[in-house]
C-alpha cells in the first residue's frame, strides 16, 4: 500500500474511533479490486446498554447492521472495513469533513474542510442544512452532477422519506422512469438501502448509450447486482416484476403521463413524479375558445401556458384518486432552482372512486373541450 494512502487511512481510522464522528459512508472500489461489501455506514448511537459505534453494511443483496461496543470490539471492526478495498471514505465530524479518494493508480486523494453549510447559505445561519445525502458523498465523485442537480434530487429524496411508511420492511422493488443520467436512480439506491431496506433498482431511458454508461457507472459502484438499467420509452420498456414505487423527475410534456400510466397499470404502491414541460393541453387550450367566463385566462399567452400547466397536474391528480390513489400536488424544491418545482406524490389505497368526484373530473375536462393524454392511456385501465 503506498505510503500516502496508508497515512490518510490513518486519519480515517482516527475519525471513526474520535469522540466527534457524527458519520461516515464507504463506498466504490479500487481499481482490479472489489471489497467484501458494496457499501458501509458508521455513525454513533446510544443504546441502553451505553454508547455503541453501529455499522451498517450491504453485500449487495441485504443489508446488516450491528452495534459494537467502544474499545477493543469497535477498534477490530473498523479495522476490518480500512481494509477493504473501498474506493471513497467520506467522513463527518462534530467539526469537519474529510473525504478519501483513491485514484485509478492507487494513489489517495484526500480533502478536508471544515463543517460547512450549503452553498448559498447565510453566513450567520445558526445549522448547515440536514441534507439526506451530503453534497460530499462520495457518491457524487462518482455520478457527478451540478449542485442544482444535487439540490433537486435531495429534495426528490425527502419528498420520498416523507411517502414511505417509517416501519417499511422486506424487499423494495423501485424503477426511475425516464432516469436520464440517473443521478436521482443512484441517489434513490444510496438512500433507500441506508434505511436498511432490500432495495432493487431498474432505471430505464429511451437511449441505449444511456443504458451503457449507467449500467458501467453501476458495476463501478459495485451495485449492479442490484441497480440495473433498461434502454426502451417509458411506456414500453420491459419491467418485470412490478414495483412497488415508481419515480420520475421531469419526464417531459406527456412522458410523465406515460410514467403514472405505467405505475397505475402496475399496481404500484407509491408514486412520486415531478412533472416537465406541459405542451399537450397548452396546445389544445390555443385551438378553442375558453369557457365563459373564463376567456381572459387563456387570451395572453405568457397565462395561458401557465394555466395549462395548472390544469394539467390538477387533471392528473384527479384521474389518479378514479383509479385508486391518494394524490397530492406539492412543491418539492424551491422554485429558485429550478421552475419544474412541482411534485404528483400518490399512495395506492385501493378505495373505489364516489360517483362525485367522477362528476368532479368529468365536469372539470368536459368544460374546456380537452382530453388529457393520460386519461386516454388510461382507458380501459381497471379500476377498483
Amino acid at each position: 500500500m503506498p505510503e500516502a494512502l496508508d497515512s490518510a487511512l490513518g486519519e480515517v481510522r482516527a475519525l471513526l474511533l474520535g469522540p466527534g464522528l457524527t458519520r461516515a459512508v464507504a463506498a466504490g472500489r479500487r481499481r482490479g479490486q472489489r471489497p467484501s461489501v458494496v457499501r458501509a455506514e458508521l455513525r454513533p448511537v446510544t443504546l441502553k446498554a451505553g454508547p455503541r459505534l453501529q455499522i451498517a453494511t450491504s453485500d449487495g443483496a441485504r443489508p446488516h447492521t450491528r452495534n459494537v461496543a467502544p474499545g477493543a470490539e469497535a477498534d477490530a471492526a473498523v479495522d476490518e472495513l480500512l481494509a477493504e478495498p473501498f474506493g471513497n471514505w467520506h467522513v463527518e465530524t462534530a467539526d469537519a469533513t474529510l473525504q478519501l479518494r483513491v485514484t485509478k493508480s492507487g494513489e489517495a486523494q484526500v480533502h478536508r474542510a471544515a463543517a460547512s453549510r450549503p452553498a448559498g447559505a447565510a453566513e450567520g445561519h445558526d445549522r448547515a442544512k440536514d441534507w439526506l445525502l451530503d453534497p460530499g458523498d462520495p457518491l457524487f465523485a462518482e455520478i457527478g452532477g451540478s449542485a442544482a442537480k444535487r439540490r433537486q434530487v435531495d429534495a426528490f429524496l425527502r419528498a420520498l422519506a416523507a411517502t414511505l411508511p417509517d416501519d417499511l420492511t422486506g424487499p423494495l422493488r423501485v424503477v426511475d422512469l425516464g432516469c436520464g443520467n440517473a443521478y436521482l436512480t443512484f441517489a434513490a439506491h444510496r438512500y433507500l438501502t441506508g434505511r436498511g431496506l432490500d432495495v432493487t433498482l431498474v432505471g430505464v431511458d429511451v437511449r441505449e448509450d444511456q443504458r451503457r454508461r449507467n449500467t458501467e457507472l453501476a458495476e463501478r459502484l459495485g451495485w449492479a447486482d442490484r441497480v440495473s438499467f433498461v434502454a426502451g420509452t417509458i411506456a414500453e420498456a420491459a419491467v418485470d416484476p412490478a414495483p412497488d414505487l415508481v419515480l420520475a423527475l421531469h419526464a417531459c410534456d406527456t412522458a410523465t403521463d406515460e410514467a403514472l400510466a405505467r405505475a397505475v397499470r402496475w399496481g404500484a404502491r407509491w408514486v412520486l413524479a415531478a412533472p416537465c414541460c406541459h405542451h399537450d393541453l397548452a396546445a389544445q387550450l390555443r385551438s378553442r375558445p375558453a369557457p365563459a367566463p373564463y376567456e381572459l385566462l387563456t387570451r395572453q399567452g405568457i397565462l395561458r401556458e401557465r394555466f395549462a400547466d395548472v390544469l394539467t397536474d390538477a387533471v392528473r391528480a384527479g384521474l389518479l384518486r378514479l383509479h385508486g390513489y391518494r394524490a397530492e400536488v406539492v412543491e418539492f424544491v424551491d422554485s429558485q432552482h429550478t421552475p419544474r418545482n412541482l411534485l404528483i406524490r400518490a399512495r395506492r389505497t385501493a378505495g373505489a372512486p364516489t360517483g362525485s368526484q367522477r362528476a368532479e373530473y368529468r365536469e372539470l375536462v368536459d368544460q374546456w373541450g380537452v382530453t388529457p393524454r393520460l386519461e386516454t392511456l388510461l382507458d380501459g385501465a381497471d379500476r377498483p
